[in-house]
């Protein structure tokens, strides 16, 4: 099936393989609402479709995959106080549940920018490919949020302290890191790419793969290992903030001044989700635990005013309230896993009602 070019989502099958093409080029294929709605019906019907072997995702455009979700509609939700955002995570998160348990293989090609909401629909999957240009984030921190979509379950499962780096800085990886990070799989070079596509429409991706998949150039993440595990596994955002100034490598210290312009609640709140995260288990509790917290910070003005800072007027010098970390205390950090009751979300087979202790 094909649908028309003006669709944000295109879908064609051919041969064995089903494809997803998100279609904001303009917008580097942000997701909206009807977006995810598409993508979640596609999977549905090639679920039971035998013609289909496999799902490929791929992006439109030349600079990426998707920049994550609609941040505008989000500042618009969290200024007004309209729940199109809370209805838009609940059907996201449901997606990103969805791709990491999809019976059949799930392919993402995630060339260019894959950022926040973008992490979502494709590191999830069953495989995931990177290219010499794939640049992959969750920058929240910097918008006055924090990562979702399973982005502190995927982070929480790096090795040693690498997630909680990569967390609370907000910091891009590229192919290699993606890999030593556990956000991918296998690298592609960009120009392969087509090949890959049309292989995977006729043999098995195992097949496929073989005959693209090469080493991925040097990464960077792995020479600052000794500073980013002594680092990060410090209790508190501030004992972090402070072991990364006094270590005594200049890549520390600047690690330092990024982190302190960032919202004081968001790395606060980061930090706990990623620890609480690695206590909870499977993915699907990770994305209820990450609904309330988001859901929790429409109500923060932190929210509206790093996107208005970054995105809207993009004058890159928020004002966040608490404006430092010493004001940020316990209590408010606990407020945002406060349950949701009847609102909250409810992916679990098990008793999601199960707390994580503080």
């Amino acid at each position: 099936m094909t649908a028309p070019a003006e669709d944000s989502v295109l879908l064609r099958a051919e041969g064995r393989a089903a494809y997803l093409t998100l279609n904001r080029p303009q917008a580097i294929n942000a997701l909206t609402h009807t977006m995810v709605r598409t993508i979640a019906d596609a999977l549905d019907t090639w679920e039971h479709d035998p013609a289909v072997a496999t799902v490929v995702l791929t992006g439109a455009g030349e600079r990426g995959l998707c920049a994550g979700g609609d941040i505008r509609a989000i500042h618009r939700d969290a200024r007004e106080g309209t729940d199109g955002s809370a209805a838009f995570w609940r059907d996201e998160y449901r997606l990103n549940a969805r791709i990491a348990r999809y019976p059949k293989p799930y392919v993402a090609l995630m060339d260019g920018i894959v950022m926040g909401g973008g992490v979502g629909v494709s590191a999830h999957g069953t495989v995931r490919i990177v290219t010499e240009r794939s640049r992959v984030a969750m920058p929240e921190t910097g918008i006055g949020f924090v990562p979702d979509v399973g982005g502190t379950h995927l982070l929480g499962l790096a090795p040693g302290e690498l997630g909680t780096h990569l967390a609370l800085t907000g910091n891009p990886v590229g192919a290699a890191d993606a890999l030593l990070c556990g956000l991918a799989d296998h690298y592609v070079p960009s120009e392969a790419l087509p090949a890959l596509l049309a292989d995977l429409a006729a043999v098995p991706v195992h097949d496929a793969l073989a005959r693209h998949v090469r080493q991925a150039p040097p990464g960077e993440l792995g020479a600052h290992r000794e500073w980013i595990d002594t680092c990060y596994a410090a209790d508190t955002v501030e004992e972090i903030a402070d072991r990364l100034t006094s270590y005594g490598d200049p890549a520390a210290k600047d690690t330092a001044d990024t982190l302190l312009t960032k919202s004081p609640t968001a790395l606060k709140v980061t930090l706990a989700s990623l620890r609480r995260a690695r206590r909870l288990g499977p993915l699907e509790r990770v994305l209820e635990q990450e609904y309330r917290v988001s859901c929790a910070f429409l109500n923060h003005p932190d929210l509206v005013e790093g996107i208005r800072a970054q995105v809207i007027d993009k004058d890159r010098d928020p004002r966040w309230r608490p404006a430092t970390l010493a004001e940020v205390t316990d209590d408010d950090v606990r407020r945002f896993f406060t349950p949701l009751g009847e609102a909250g979300l409810r992916l679990a087979s098990a008793d999601s009602s199960q707390e994580v202790p503080w």
